[in-house]
């Protein structure tokens, strides 16, 4: 069921946006060549609870053991930080961060470049960045979902990159994952219909290569599979809710997980 969200709980959630960028930020800084992912996840995880009220909403959500997914490289989503995940120069490290606050969950990502990255790189951070604020611009009262999910994949696509179907965006409020579900795919003016209050994550997940993904065995981390030109898959996402107004925090997740 779609839910729609009141004044007040956009005001409650675009709060919990706000320290999930503030996360993100602190985050950021930190990136560099010989840091842990685990050093990048303590670090969020007390930022986040040093604001009070709040507390990070991956970790336990499915029994994930974390405050961040870090994924490294050819990783999608829901890398686990560790203290043997080492950063090394030219890597590209994307973080999940969701934050609960009063009752309302925010979520967000970023890919950062780790030190001097290749071109390739670049321009799938690049054409990545492009195909999030295509989707964005979609996200109006009056349009539908597949507006979004077409105008992330014409982006991308055009390029000559691929986008992962079997992970969407979604809803998201007092429970992390909500209807509808938002693929990064679609046709014009199908699926439901966009309404004032909605709040929606939209989650590009952009593939060097193919769209194939494979689970490996720690039941987590998602990666590509078969990918032909380099091991990256950038995400990027915003959360809009469905109206002009915009706010100033990004969001994502998938498949029931991060």
């Amino acid at each position: 069921m779609i839910t729609i969200k009141s004044p007040r709980e956009i005001e409650t959630m675009a709060a919990a946006g706000r320290i999930v960028a503030e996360t993100l930020a602190l985050v950021a800084r930190q990136v560099r060549p010989g840091v842990s992912t685990e050093q990048l996840d303590r670090a969020a995880e007390d930022f986040i609870r040093s604001h009070p009220g709040a507390r990070p909403s991956f970790k336990g959500l499915y029994d994930f053991p974390a405050t961040l997914c870090t994924s490294i490289n050819q990783e999608v989503v829901h890398g686990i930080p560790s203290s043997r995940r080492v950063l090394k120069e030219g890597d590209l490290l994307s973080v999940d961060v969701g934050v609960w606050l009063d009752g309302l969950h925010a979520d967000s990502a970023a890919t950062f470049p780790v030190g001097k990255v290749t071109p390739q790189a670049e321009r799938l951070l690049t054409v990545t960045q492009e195909a999030l604020a295509a989707g964005v611009a979609q996200a109006r009262a009056g349009n539908h979902v597949g507006d979004i999910g077409h105008a992330v994949q014409e982006v991308a696509e055009g390029a000559g990159y691929s986008v992962v179907r079997e992970l969407v965006g979604h809803g998201i409020g007092s429970a992390f994952h909500e209807d509808p579900q938002v693929p990064n795919y679609g046709k014009p003016k199908r699926g439901p219909r966009l309404m004032p209050g909605m709040t929606l994550a939209i989650e590009p997940m952009v593939n060097v290569g193919g769209a194939d993904i494979r689970t490996l065995d720690d039941k987590w981390t998602v990666v590509t599979e078969g990918t032909t030109s380099g091991p990256w898959s950038p995400r990027m996402g915003r959360c809009p809710p469905t109206s002009s107004t915009r706010w100033p925090f990004s969001t994502r997740a998938a498949r029931r997980g991060c």
